[in-house]
């Protein structure tokens, strides 16, 4: 069955932004898709098969249960990589299915260690090592404890890389914290060699920071929000455009999010419209409900403000956006038909409904928007 509205994924705008992102990294550093959070709202089942047509082979996510999903639907070769959040019981599943994973306290290398051995099969792990963010990492006191247990344990252990992650590259106000952080990074790094123990590959870099700070781009990057066309801020944009002789963004938008017309109806002048009593007609009005709500991802904050494509115009939403359903004056519009497309994000005719539009309109971020898309939302690829 489908559902009230489609979510399509271009299979064109994605091969141009890995194209021009691996381009743009001159192919020195391995290129890791992250698919966390539903592959910001593509879709991961969906997703996965389109980035390794592009010539994506590693894929990283925040948790185990994503790191099945892409396990069920990646090819043999590609490789997986959990940033956050493994339950002691899906250790065994990712050892044994060489999915690698972070480790960023004593209790998590432990159990590791201790499934490794029951399995006989070496985990593939990460070290995250904290270096300013304050959120998961292993202290530089702690390290020696930790490089004690993969040495004594290297028949078990595979120090597969060294990690960490900044925060908030995407700002110039936290430029002197990020280049703190990749200072300390380095130190712990150099640290590690001079203990004899050298990682496989050490990695920083989202995606603000491989564009902004290229010396972190290191020996893997991890690119979320680009690959799927959007920059990780205005700052992020302007910094790579200022350098650029074409002042043209290169990156296209992967998703585009539609529905159709449910009803058409007539307002008289002097009646509300919807839920309470926020818009009231000031003359004779011909609306059309839209089957998409907040339930949807589309904003209740759109309420009187939002708006969407219809026969290539710009409509305007009215009255409070339900559960379930919008509204949008349609009154200029004599030949909206039931059925008619709706764009909510992508393009109709000559304009275009942006998500970064959509997103100043509602008062969130990117990322907040797309992650919030539901996962039971059909989602076709196109050309």
């Amino acid at each position: 069955m489908k559902t009230t509205s489609v979510i399509e994924l271009s299979q064109k705008a994605l091969q141009n932004n890995i194209d021009f992102l691996k381009d743009y990294f001159n192919g020195e550093v391995r290129f890791s898709s992250v698919v966390k959070g539903n592959a910001y709202g593509h879709g991961i089942e969906e997703y996965v098969p389109m980035a390794e047509i592009c010539g994506v082979d590693h894929f990283s996510v925040f948790s185990a249960d994503e790191a099945y999903r892409v396990f069920k639907c990646k090819s043999a070769n590609t490789d997986i990589m959990i940033m956050g959040w493994v339950d002691d019981e899906d250790l065994e599943w990712a050892i044994s299915n060489r999915v690698a994973f972070y480790v960023f306290e004593m209790d998590r290398l432990n159990a590791a260690l201790n499934i490794a051995r029951k399995l006989q099969v070496p985990a593939k792990l990460h070290v995250e090592v904290e270096t300013g963010m304050n959120r998961t990492g292993f202290k530089q006191k702690t390290l020696p404890e930790v490089a004690a247990t993969l040495k004594k344990n290297q028949d078990y252990l595979i120090f597969q890389g060294l990690c960490t992650h900044f925060a908030g590259a995407e700002s110039i106000a936290n430029h002197v914290r990020v280049n703190r952080q990749f200072s300390k990074f380095k130190k712990i790094y150099n640290w590690f060699l001079k203990n004899d123990l050298k990682p496989r590959m050490k990695h920083s870099a989202s995606s603000a920071a491989a564009m902004t700070y290229p010396r972190t781009r290191m020996d893997l990057v991890r690119i979320g929000i680009l690959q799927y066309g959007f920059w990780p801020s205005m700052e992020t944009y302007i910094h790579f455009i200022s350098k650029r002789v074409e002042k043209m963004d290169p990156l296209r938008r992967v998703i585009s999010w539609k529905s159709k017309v449910m009803t058409i109806k007539d307002v008289n002048q002097g009646e509300f419209v919807s839920y309470g009593t926020t818009y009231l007609a000031s003359e004779n009005k011909t609306i059309a409900v839209i089957p998409v709500g907040y339930a949807h991802g589309f904003s209740r904050s759109l309420s009187n403000s939002g708006t969407v494509l219809i026969h290539g115009q710009r409509v305007s939403v009215i009255g409070m956006v339900n559960m379930n359903m919008l509204i949008t004056d349609i009154s200029f519009l004599p030949d909206v038909q039931v059925g008619d497309e709706v764009v909510l994000i992508g393009k109709q005719g000559n304009h275009t409904i942006s998500v970064s539009s959509f997103t100043q309109m509602s008062d969130q971020l990117n990322y907040e928007l797309l992650t919030r898309l539901p996962s039971n939302t059909t989602r076709i690829v196109t050309s």
